[in-house]
């Protein structure tokens, strides 16, 4: 079945949110939030669409083939409970993709089999004592007198972790520093010993309340050689390359929120009177809603591209993953907040027409950190920054213009050539220039032309100052101007891949143009000369597929109601 037709049988399943009595849509969904509880309908309709087959590759008998199309069907969840997409998903996709990536053929057969008969998988790598900084984790797995291993210590606020079959274990394998001390272990717990692992109490959240939150502890517990994922020593280099593709997916699967946050907002707009004229009337109401719209477009540009080059430039991605966690998870979080704008008080209701508008807001705050906070990002970023700044932001080469054009088909993904480092090269921004010298001189394309030129120079100022960066500025404890370096290049991309995704589909460019003003005016740079002009256009535009209940992303996908 297509990634297309999957993507309706998916919605016929779920059917209408809107419809208070149906019992996977948002009414239920909202009872099951008040009740901290997991949302069972919901969860029985994706056993029955097998959810989990999306996170396995066709090769082992799943569904996975284009990172885009993951993607897709995941924010078809999310849209209308980000708790159900990470509670019963997301943290498979998590833990599988180690697997994936390192795993022997008996390790990826088994996950596959467990996958593909709706048990789950959890990811265990943090601890709360060390936040995001997985290097220090302290539990350990030791060899064991007789063979096998000995795992002994604590994680704590692990997805799922108790009604998981499987999971995977970051362990500190070896005491001594550096980058080979942890390993990662893949552990079935119907297989484990009474007595060696118990599970701790669900910790309480204010987002993602259905989604279980728990812990365990492991005393001396045994597994066998065969339960490290690659070799001993490489589960920090298996979770970074793993992490290229969970932090390039999740934060645009969660751009789901955003559109079903619109809707909201405009469901409210359109039907609130103030001072006898409609809300969405107001100019400055239409400005906050083109905002989130132009936001959400932005974000799909990004992620959708950076999913693309997963399968066509995987020795890239490592900067361009951690890109997309960092801007897409803070333009989604700015544009909700700035949508509650519009709601008002009524953002906080928990009961009526609105009411799912308060759960989304705080299911997707999570977005910002997940398994790596946005700064954190940034962080990882940095280190790469000198060589791209003397070698792929100078003359940098353009990448294959199938990148940009989504939808269309993709190899299959090539875990094993994803790279810790893109190695100086930065083909999404070698696309930069040469979507510039494909503009024409149509009035039009000129606006775009002069936009795209600001991006340009952005990037030399970049390359400029990454070249001038001292080894001691590039650590944990950077300051914050320098981190703001790779921040302003991960809006460059964002320029680009709107650009690139625009010239591919070549449709109306009031979009792109109001696009780039908005990122231009995010660095500083003084934009569109005209950047009022769009902006009615683009709210009929929202208007109307909100009236032909359409999705607001780039697909323009028809939904139920």
């Amino acid at each position: 079945m297509t990634a297309p037709a999957r993507l309706d049988e998916l919605e016929r399943l779920l059917g209408d949110p809107s419809d208070d009595g149906n019992p996977t849509g948002a009414a239920a969904a909202l009872a099951a939030d008040e009740k901290d509880e997991v949302f069972g309908a919901a969860e029985r309709a994706l056993d029955a669409y097998c959810l989990n087959a999306e996170f396995v590759p066709r090769r082992h008998g799943g569904r996975l083939a284009g990172a885009d199309d993951l993607i897709q069907v995941l924010r078809t969840v999310f849209r209308r409970d980000p708790s159900l997409g990470l509670g019963y998903g997301v943290s498979s996709f998590i833990s599988s993709v180690n697997v994936w990536a390192s795993g022997s053929p008996t390790q990826t057969r088994w996950v596959a089999d467990t996958l593909l008969s709706n048990q789950k998988i959890a990811s265990a790598y943090h601890e709360l004592a060390h936040g995001n900084d997985f290097s220090r984790a302290e539990f350990a797995a030791r060899p064991g007198t007789s063979g096998g291993w000995r795992l002994t210590g604590r994680k704590e606020v692990v997805t799922n972790v108790k009604r998981a079959r499987g999971l995977v274990l970051l362990a500190r394998t070896d005491e001594r520093p550096g980058s080979r001390s942890h390993s990662q272990i893949l552990v079935d717990k119907h297989t484990l010993p009474d007595g060696a692992m118990r599970d701790l109490a669900r910790y309480p959240s204010v987002g993602m309340r259905g989604v279980q939150l728990g812990g365990i502890e492991f005393t001396d517990c045994p597994v066998d050689d065969e339960a490290v994922v690659g070799r001993p020593g490489q589960g920090i280099e298996t979770a970074l390359r793993s992490f290229q593709l969970t932090r390039t997916a999740i934060p645009s699967m969660l751009a789901g929120v955003l559109d079903s946050g619109l809707r909201s907002t405009m469901d409210f707009a359109a039907d609130r009177r103030l001072y006898g004229h409609r809300v969405a009337d107001q100019p400055e109401v239409r400005r906050l809603l083109v905002d989130a719209y132009l936001d959400l477009l932005i974000c799909d540009s990004l992620g959708l591209v950076a999913a693309r080059a997963l399968h066509l430039l995987p020795g890239q991605t490592s900067m361009y993953a951690s890109a997309v966690k960092y801007l897409v998870a803070k333009r989604l979080m700015d544009s909700m907040h700035q949508l509650s704008l519009v709601l008002g008080a009524h953002f906080y209701l928990r009961e009526g027409r609105y009411a799912i508008f308060q759960k989304l807001l705080r299911d997707l705050a999570p977005a910002g950190f997940g398994h790596a906070a946005r700064v954190a990002c940034l962080g990882t970023m940095l280190p790469q920054v000198p060589l791209l700044a003397r070698r792929g932001w100078v003359h940098p080469e353009p990448a294959d213009p199938a990148l940009f054009r989504i939808g269309e088909e993709l190899p299959e993904l090539p875990f094993e050539r994803l790279r810790v480092s893109a190695g100086g090269l930065d083909g999404l921004a070698g696309s930069l220039g040469a979507a510039v010298d494909r503009l024409d001189d149509g009035s039009e394309q000129q606006r775009l032309r002069r936009l795209a030129e600001q991006f340009r120079a952005e990037l030399g100022d970049l390359a400029e100052a990454g070249a001038a960066l001292h080894p001691s500025d590039l650590g944990v404890d950077a300051r914050v101007e320098v981190l703001d370096l790779p921040a302003r290049y991960a809006t460059v991309l964002a320029a680009s891949a709107c650009l690139n995704v625009w010239l591919a589909r070549d449709d109306d460019p009031a979009w792109v143009t109001a696009a780039l003003d908005r990122l231009a005016r995010s660095l500083g740079r003084p934009g569109d000369d005209r950047p009022g002009d769009h902006r009615e256009p683009l709210y009929q535009e929202l208007a109307a597929r909100h009236a032909e209940r359409r999705s607001f992303d780039l697909s323009r996908r028809a939904l139920p109601g």
